[in-house]
């Protein structure tokens, strides 16, 4: 029986948390990192893990530093740039001994894995993208955004229902109780995590981000799937399809009642999408 195991790797100063499935038998297939967005945790894959298990892929799922059970460094020893989330995610990797990977990344925040892919496309072996914000036209929606306004991000931070409505609102269906009561426990927990969220959201630099990520993915030369719920209240569907217009490299598979956080509630049905495109 395949079990996802959770384990922590300290490098450095910084502590990471994460989720990890093992194939049944060693073989070649490339392992696979599954990157989560903001107010989310590794905790969005746990439906998906267990088929890339079942078809023999490794597969990894971190908590980003700052949120989920991975650790909360000050800001002396972690600043929450995008330029430090890419320099210890690289670490991070290097960390696991991983020589190639394949990526799959949803959401604000998991920007920074397509970052890691265009600054070393040498380790991709295949990318995959689910709602996350990769056109120059993507703006944070308010429900993120407030966390990163003065006194307000600070209040609004230390509310638990900031998770529940962020991700509700997000994914456009109920999550269930018990699923919210883990994905509450950060603020729930400490008030460090409200503070780091604060810090991580102020410093996003999205609009830089985003236009740099376009640019790189018009000239990508790896397989790139790109699964988009069709029905995203916060990211506009329109830029995604003349993005993919311009690389013949980019795949593009919509779902039509499907949101901004996909995973939640339609993993059987890109569980096949992604198995079909990692081969």
């Amino acid at each position: 029986m395949i079990t996802i195991k959770e384990n922590k790797i300290k490098i450095g100063s910084l502590e990471w948390y994460y989720r990890e499935i093992l194939p049944i038998k060693d073989n070649n297939k490339t392992p696979v990192i599954l990157l989560h967005g903001l107010l989310s945790q590794s905790f969005c894959w746990l439906e998906i893990m267990p088929i890339l298990g079942e078809y023999g892929y490794h597969g990894i799922a971190p908590d980003w530093l700052g949120w989920g059970l991975s650790g909360k460094p000050e800001q002396k020893d972690f600043d929450y740039t995008p330029s430090s989330y890419l320099k210890a995610f690289t670490e991070f990797i290097e960390g696991l001994k991983l020589e190639k990977i394949s990526l799959i990344v949803q959401g604000f925040l998991a920007t920074i894995g397509i970052q890691y892919a265009l600054q070393y496309p040498e380790k991709i072996d295949k990318l995959i993208i689910l709602n996350t914000p990769i056109s120059s036209s993507a703006k944070l929606p308010w429900q993120i955004a407030q966390c990163g306004v003065p006194f307000l991000g600070d209040m609004v931070t230390q509310d638990p229902l900031i998770v529940d409505r962020t991700l509700e609102k997000g994914s456009g269906f109920v999550i269930s109780d018990q699923n919210l009561a883990f994905y509450r426990k950060p603020i729930v927990t400490s008030s460090l995590a409200g503070r780091t969220l604060v810090k991580v959201v102020k410093k996003l630099n999205l609009k830089q981000v985003v236009t740099d990520i376009e640019t790189g993915l018009k000239q990508w030369e790896k397989p790139c799937l790109i699964i988009w719920g069709k029905d995203d209240p916060w990211l506009e569907f329109a830029p995604i399809e003349e993005l993919v217009n311009s690389n013949k490299k980019l795949k593009l598979i919509t779902i039509e009642e499907a949101k901004h956080y996909p995973q939640e509630h339609f993993s059987k049905e890109i569980s096949p999408m992604i198995v079909n495109f990692l081969g």
